[in-house]
């Protein structure tokens, strides 16, 4: 575990981007950070062109006067290698590094993340830049920890792809003949005869190999850790005493496997912007992160002061920026950032806003900014236990790649929006959840979910059998779990496949369905159903055919179809929903109310609407007192 040296207690800041502003601006900036409490800024994101306006040729004059200024200020820096997005020149000179979409487009620079992280062109700039910056930055005492790149997961498809990717082939399935059998290509007359053959799945006619997609994902987190890798070598070789980290941004259409990224950063961060129902987005953000770190220290490194719906931005309601950083917090974040520290004049993210809004520092978002960053410190001492889950979520990010997979039975199932369902009804029932690995050791947990876990190695399978055997508590698995091998090739002989023999049943056909059906205890059921026969198992519920809908086999329950939330919380036995957030860390409880009414919380005490509290355990008395209406 590495954490910076001299941060001390919790992180509080955000992206600055002084190369965006007059020098001048320079001077106020730090004196507002210090107003605000400001302790760490991650610098020179975006700053490539800026840094090495022309090949070999470096500027790095205005950055030592803003590490001076920042340093003077008593402000660390979170200094990035600005390898996101290469400038100009290099686009020009080096046009095979440029960004080649799925149907052969060659994309111009114009953007951020326009390259192609398997071309040498591209990988050897990136070096040389993190070189120069680790060679002047290395004994600079604002230096804090590196920030290498910024949210990978930038596709490409170009001939330097296809090559890297042949290579990654050989090393993952060794001889060709091992590649056509995971990959089944005796389907369609896709048997390859010479590796040269294989290609990435660009645009086709039809539907591509599923196994072949799934691959090349896998390999993409790789191709991607890599270049994370050679920059971290430099970087470690010349400051060995300074963590490098990136941050993780979250989507079904980011190729990064976390899991094993994680175990290359010293520690975990990520951004994250939440949209339709940020309490509940914020909650479940936060257990990924922190289940990603496994034990080890990680930080919300990126977040907003708006809110983004889809069709609108809107602006956070007063007291909300407070309680979705302290719900954070309370998850195990190790500070609260900021994308940006002060909203820009123009660029492509104008409207992104900043801690220092466009209305300047007299502004309801500065103040709330300000207020934040005074009770920050006031919480590093209840933020020193690790947090207290009883319950588990099993996350895999190759199983969500599967199910996204050309075409699958029914377009409308996913499995984020499976995960999410199991998080959300705990969430409101006041369970706090780890999402774990499958390959996680689960015997601490009064209640294990697998939702849709489609992939299922031989080695998940067993795990999941002694949990059922052996564990505290009640294990729930939920349709489309055990499916296909890690290669996604169907286990024959029935469905779950890898689980038929934990669960006591065998199922025979999927029936997605379109209009719900009313199961006989009452319960609806939408989106999926199946025909499942009972091998052991009891039925607690049927479909209007009778056949079985819900079993229990043992400690093991069965979901063949999907639950609304309430019938999902009756069904894990869960109590009446709570009205405020609470997450217990050792002997304290955090606790926010994100309602509009006032709630009691433990200890006979009145949580004002938009108030939060850490309050002692036993005994109720406050570690930080009810915060007034906010």
């Amino acid at each position: 575990m590495r954490w910076p040296k001299g941060l001390d207690g919790l992180c509080y800041g955000g992206d600055y981007n002084p190369e965006q502003w007059p020098e001048e601006v320079w001077h106020e900036d730090v004196r507002l950070m210090r107003e605000a409490g400001v302790n760490l800024v991650s610098l020179g994101v975006f700053s490539w062109a800026r840094l090495e306006p022309a090949e070999g040729v470096h500027d790095f004059g205005w950055l030592d006067r803003v590490l001076d200024l920042l340093h003077e200020g008593g402000i660390r820096v979170n200094l990035a290698t600005p390898t996101a997005s290469p400038p100009p020149w290099f686009s020009l000179a080096h046009p095979d590094a440029l960004t080649v979409t799925a149907g052969g487009s060659r994309l111009t620079h114009g953007s951020r993340d326009t390259y192609c992280v398997a071309a040498p062109p591209y990988r050897a700039a990136c070096a040389r830049i993190a070189r120069a910056l680790a060679e002047r930055y290395a004994d600079h005492p604002a230096l804090a920890m590196w920030h290498v790149h910024n949210e990978y997961g930038t596709w490409c498809h170009c001939d330097h792809v296809a090559a890297a990717f042949r290579a990654w082939l050989r090393r993952r399935h060794g001889a060709l003949e091992a590649l056509n059998d995971a990959w089944t290509t005796a389907f369609w007359s896709q048997h390859y005869s010479a590796w040269e053959q294989v290609m990435p799945p660009r645009a086709t006619q039809y539907l591509p190999n599923p196994s072949q997609v799934l691959d090349f994902r896998r390999f993409l987190s790789d191709e991607m850790l890599d270049h994370f890798r050679e920059q971290k070598a430099i970087l470690r070789e010349l400051t060995p005493d300074v963590p490098v980290t990136t941050n993780f941004v979250f989507g079904d259409w980011v190729p990064v496997d976390q899991w094993k990224w994680a175990q290359e950063v010293d520690l975990v961060a990520i951004d994250h912007y939440p949209g339709e129902n940020p309490p509940e987005e914020t909650a479940f953000a936060a257990d990924l992160a922190r289940g990603w770190a496994r034990g080890r220290p990680w930080l919300l490194m990126e977040q907003a002061v708006v809110t983004y719906t889809g069709p609108r931005m809107v602006a956070k309601r007063p007291g909300e920026i407070t309680r979705l950083s302290l719900s954070h917090v309370a998850r195990g974040s190790r500070g609260v950032m900021f994308f940006q520290w002060r909203a820009s004049r123009g660029g492509a993210e104008l409207w992104h806003n900043g801690m220092v809004p466009h209305a300047g520092p007299d502004s309801r978002i500065f103040r709330e900014i300000r207020d934040l960053g005074a009770l920050l410190p006031t919480l590093a001492e209840a933020c020193e236990a690790p947090v207290t889950a009883t319950a588990a979520i099993l996350w895999d990010t190759e199983a969500g790649w599967a199910l996204q997979s050309p075409g699958f039975p029914s377009t409308e199932v996913n499995y984020l929006d499976a995960v999410r369902q199991a998080h959300r009804v705990l969430y409101r029932h006041g369970v706090t959840a780890d999402m774990v690995h499958p390959s996680a050791d689960l015997s601490s947990y009064d209640l294990v979910i697998v939702p849709s876990l489609y992939l299922v190695s031989d080695e998940t399978a067993a795990g999941l059998r002694r949990y059922a055997e052996t564990g505290p508590g009640t294990l729930l698995v939920s349709f489309l779990s055990g499916i296909a091998d890690e290669h996604a090739r169907i286990r024959l002989g029935g469905y779950p496949g890898a689980l038929r023999d934990l669960l006591g049943i065998r199922v025979e056909e999927f029936h997605p369905i379109g209009d719900p059906v009313t199961l006989d205890t009452g319960d609806t059921a939408s989106v999926w159903t199946e025909h499942v026969h009972l091998a052991g198992a009891e039925a607690l519920a049927r479909y209007p055919d009778g056949t079985p809908a819900i079993t229990r086999h043992g400690r093991a329950l069965y979901l063949s179809t999907r639950l609304d939330d309430d019938a999902y919380a009756r069904l894990l036995g869960l109590g009446p929903a709570v009205t405020v957030e609470t997450v217990r860390r050792g002997d304290r409880l955090f606790v926010i109310n994100h309602g509009d009414e006032e709630r009691e919380i433990p200890g006979s005490l009145l949580l004002p609407p938009g108030g939060y509290a850490v309050v002692g355990i036993p005994g109720g008395s406050p570690a930080i007192p009810p915060s007034e209406t906010m």
